[in-house]
């Protein structure tokens, strides 16, 4: 019989018979494998075990422990989630059920909402599929036919999606027991494979993220190979919850979200210290570190934003108006304001790097569905700064700016990952200016020795960037910083230098921010610390709180003396007993709790709690501003 021949991911090559599949690949190797093989990676594509190889196919038999395999595990799991309401609910049509981060959703049509308590019920209708150990088979079928098929079940939005491919689109469903769906998968070999999981969330959703089309309901769940696995995953999403920047944002009296103005956060008192605090910090390492502080309208004519290229590439994303009869539009982005200010004077080499910095208010259209507390809002600030350079000062530029990202983070004492995004499917200029961008900001970070991942086509329509993905204090991730490189926006705006040959040259342009949106910064900081700030953030620094009446009025020496040193300090004198008080200041995160009783007033003294160490014993007050001072000033 005839043989082909393989490659292996060590490099090595294997004659197997003509027509065999990954499955029976993997027996070749060792029993073990083929035991513990739930997919595999032929010629750098996931497929089913089940899949005929071709001749010289690269193939890596993927077992439970490859990353790609939780994709393939999550996937089996949604259809798996979906043939259980079918059989719950047999009037819903099926939408789409994809493997997303951390797990998988379907989108059905039902004609009443989901309640929590179905979730229990399709999680065992669930079991008992997992128990059937049904095989995954995949079918190739024809256009026509397969429009047929779906039409006889009454699947709208299937037959939607088979007529919206492209007419070459080869179409596969897969079945398993009585259940198919249009699928191009990959799948697990039998539902026997999916034993840890759990349904998470019921959502609103609209057909194909359009809202002029239907809203479907929504099933979030997750999926891993081992239960010890899910149970910590679980145990981390009941701790974000905890976290939740809109819940403590509420107890804390930071901000709010009113229907008056959806996704668009208005800042309490308490709020406003934070920014305050975050934007002092900002200005003064910008100054330090050569930037010049600008600001540009909210407001501006159409005929920019046809100019910058945000009319073509973003406009869908803006919000308009007129003016004297013209169209303008409110920024979405502070980027084209700087082009401007840079445009209005004359600039010669020896000006260069010039760097612009702005806390730009920017308004985004962001559909209702997707809006989230702090972390995603209509309306928000952006640290942006604009550093005009020659070409040959570039990578000196990036390697500076990554080395303010990590100043700032480490301020915070975040972890973060970088990620290198190169040209996207629409973009503007030559392909040749791309690359030698994209190399640009490659050569930084391997000069210094940063780790990265390649995220091919997912850079700005303008230029390639590196993201900055912050890790927070339970292992998720918030994508913050990040510098773009910038050749086409020059071009654009016709900005020029005089070089030292006396003629006109093109600045190149990095767009970069720090904190990000300040609003997500600051929801990612609330859900970082769940609350309880560090000292030089906290909103109230230290709290008085008096035992008795006759305390009061030295209680109020100390809360001015603290006020007078530059501590934010607050007096709790309500006629409560103490115990309560230190619950409600802890309740509150207030770092300091500083206490006043008759032995207090006569040695001149507080007693002091954390936060986090309860009592600290009696100190003089000078002593503890100091410290306090001192914490602050180092922002610990």
């Amino acid at each position: 019989m005839k043989t082909i021949n393989v490659s292996l991911p060590d490099g090595a090559a294997r004659a197997i018979l003509e027509g065999s599949t990954a499955r029976d690949l993997a027996a070749s190797i060792s029993s073990r494998l083929a035991k513990e093989a739930v997919a595999a990676k032929v010629n750098n594509q996931v497929v089913d075990l089940g899949r005929e190889l071709p001749q010289d196919a690269q193939v890596n038999v993927l077992t439970s422990d490859a990353p790609e395999a939780l994709e393939v595990l999550r996937h089996t799991a949604a259809h798996i989630m979906a043939q259980a309401v079918i059989r719950l609910f047999p009037d819903a049509k099926l939408g789409i059920g994809p493997s997303i981060k951390d797990g998988f959703y379907y989108d059905f049509a039902v004609a009443e909402t989901f309640k929590p308590e179905d979730l229990a019920r399709i999680e065992g209708e669930m079991q008992k599929i997992v128990a059937q150990k049904s095989p995954l088979k995949r079918h190739t079928i024809e256009r026509t036919e397969a429009v047929e098929m779906f039409r006889r079940q009454n699947e709208v939005f299937k037959v939607e999606l088979i007529e919206d491919l492209p007419v070459d689109a080869e179409l596969t469903y897969y079945k398993h027991d009585d259940f198919l769906d249009l699928c191009a998968g990959p799948h697990l070999p039998d539902t026997g494979y999916v034993k840890s999981f759990k349904l998470l969330s019921i959502a609103g959703a609209y057909w194909r993220g359009d809202e002029k089309r239907p809203m479907l309901q929504r099933i979030y769940g997750t999926a891993f190979f081992k239960q010890a696995d899910l149970d910590s995953y679980l145990h981390r999403l009941e701790e974000a919850k905890k976290r939740d920047h809109r819940k403590l944002g509420k107890e804390l009296d930071l901000f709010s979200i009113q229907e008056e103005g959806p996704g668009f956060p208005f800042y309490h008192p308490k709020g406003m210290i934070i920014r305050n605090e975050l934007e002092d910090f900002w200005r003064k390492e910008h100054r330090k570190a050569g930037y010049q502080e600008i600001r540009t309208p909210i407001i501006l004519n159409r005929i920019l934003w046809e100019r910058s290229g945000h009319w073509a590439h973003y406009r869908e994303n803006m919000y308009f108006t007129k003016i004297d009869e013209q169209d303008f539009a409110v920024k979405p982005m502070n980027c084209p304001g700087s082009m401007l200010v840079y445009r209005h004077g004359f600039h010669s080499y020896k000006d260069l790097p010039l760097r612009y910095c702005e806390l730009g208010l920017v308004h985004r259209h962001e559909i209702s569905g997707a809006l989230h507390g702090m972390a995603r809002v209509r309306a928000f600030t952006q640290d942006d700064s604009h550093i005009f350079m020659t070409p040959d000062q570039i990578e000196a530029e990036v390697a500076r700016v990554i080395a303010l990202v990590h100043k700032f983070y480490t301020v915070f004492n975040l972890k973060y990952r970088v990620e290198l995004s190169t040209r996207p499917e629409k973009a503007m200029g030559d392909i040749a200016v791309w690359n030698i961008a994209e190399a640009a900001l490659e050569n930084v970070l391997k000069a210094k020795a940063i780790n990265y991942k390649l995220n091919p086509g997912d850079g700005a329509f303008y230029g390639p960037k590196i993201d900055f993905h912050i890790e927070d204090s339970i292992g998720r991730s918030w994508q913050c910083a990040t510098i773009q490189l910038d050749f086409q926006m020059p071009e654009k705006f016709d900005l020029h230098y005089i070089g030292e040959d006396g003629e006109k040259h093109r600045p190149v342009v990095i767009h970069r921010v720090l904190y990000g949106a300040i609003e997500r910064f600051i929801a990612m900081l609330i859900e970082h610390f769940a609350g309880a700030f560090p000292l030089w953030l906290s909103p109230v620094q230290a709290i008085v709180l008096p035992i008795t009446d006759r305390a009061r009025e030295y209680a109020e020496g100390v809360v001015a003396e603290l006020e007078e040193a530059g501590i934010r300090a607050e007096l709790d004198a309500r006629n409560e007993k103490i115990g309560f008080k230190i619950r409600e200041a802890q309740m509150q995160k207030v770092p300091y709790m500083l206490v006043i009783g008759d032995k207090e007033v006569q040695a001149g003294t507080v007693a002091v709690r954390t936060r986090e160490s309860g009592d600290r014993g009696a100190s003089p007050l000078a002593e503890v501003i100091a410290n306090l001072s001192q914490q602050i000033k180092d922002k610990k």
